[in-house]
């Protein structure tokens, strides 16, 4: 799962995520979804979240 639909996920999932000071070099942080901050059902780019170590940025993976 790619992170690009609302509905995949919810807080407590875990998940990786590219802040915006790394959206360059494709750097991902693995945590756990405390809020999910996108209010559309989708977007192209990723759903943004806060993880619940307070970093922000939009999915790219769903660690099953």
């Amino acid at each position: 799962m790619d992170g690009r639909t609302r509905s995949e996920i919810k807080p407590g999932t875990r998940v990786r995520v590219v802040e915006k000071q790394n959206q360059r070099t494709g750097q991902l942080t693995e945590g756990i979804v405390k809020q999910i901050l996108t209010k559309s059902p989708t977007h192209p780019h990723g759903i943004k979240v806060m993880l619940d170590n307070g970093v922000v940025g939009r999915v790219k993976e769903i660690v099953g």
